[in-house]
Formats: C-alpha cells, sequence, structure tokens
C-alpha cells in the first residue's frame, strides 16, 4: 500500500525536476554559445564583428554613424577611445569600433589559432572584448 508521504515525495520530486529543466531553458547562453554563429564551440574574428555591428548599430540612438563616450557606455575608457579614434573627432565610426573589435580580439586569441573559446573570454582581454559583442 502507498502512503500519503510517498505520494507527497513524488509530488515534491516531480515539481523539482520540473522547476530543474524550466530553469536549465531559461538561463542565459554562454558567450560563446551567444556569438558561435557556425557552432563550433569558438567565435572567430568574421562572429565577433558580425556581433560588434549589430552592437553598433544599437548603440548609436542618434543615428549618425558614430559612437560618442557616452553612447559607448562605459565599453571603453577616454583614453581607449583616444586611442581608438583614427580621425581624432572624439567619436569613433564603425571602421574604428571593428578595428578596436580585432586588436581586442587578436589580445584575447592567447593560443594565436584565430578563434577565441570559452576560457579565452573568461580572461581579462576576452571580457574587453566581450564588451564590445554585448
Amino acid at each position: 500500500m502507498i502512503s500519503r508521504r510517498k505520494i507527497l515525495a513524488c509530488a515534491a520530486i516531480g515539481v523539482i525536476a520540473s522547476a530543474n529543466q524550466a530553469f536549465a531553458k531559461s538561463s542565459k547562453p554562454s558567450p560563446v554559445e551567444r556569438f558561435d554563429t557556425d557552432h563550433d564551440g569558438t567565435v572567430d574574428l568574421a562572429e565577433a564583428k558580425k556581433a560588434a555591428t549589430e552592437t553598433f548599430n544599437k548603440l548609436d540612438g542618434d543615428k549618425d554613424g558614430t559612437l560618442d563616450l557616452k553612447e559607448l557606455g562605459g565599453r571603453v575608457s577616454r583614453k581607449e577611445l583616444a586611442a581608438a579614434d583614427g580621425d581624432h573627432d572624439k567619436t569613433l565610426d564603425k571602421n574604428e569600433y571593428l578595428a578596436l573589435v580585432e586588436q581586442r580580439f587578436k589580445a584575447a586569441d592567447a593560443d594565436g589559432d584565430g578563434t577565441v573559446n570559452a576560457a579565452e573570454l573568461g580572461t581579462p582581454a576576452g571580457r574587453a572584448l566581450l564588451r564590445l559583442l554585448s
């Protein structure tokens, strides 16, 4: 005969299992999963630039084709902006932004294989790259 305790225990296990499945489905994808469009487990420069282009377009609130320090929202410091600003207009156009992405990508690619993996994205250089992609 099945006791009430066993019935309640089984019900509780079912609720917990359902909650775990729902949590697993709702958790955020890893940075590699977000930007790895060819699903090879790494992010290459083309994938990084594609994500950076989308981010640039979202950040360009006034749609003037450039990002100023305010629009960049802390993704780069004033000093980093000045270094990346080739035409010295105190903004980054898309080409300057993508050049900065490429620079940060190369810094994050510690093994020099042309891709960054989850471990490389977890480094300070990788996190600096992620700030430009997100």
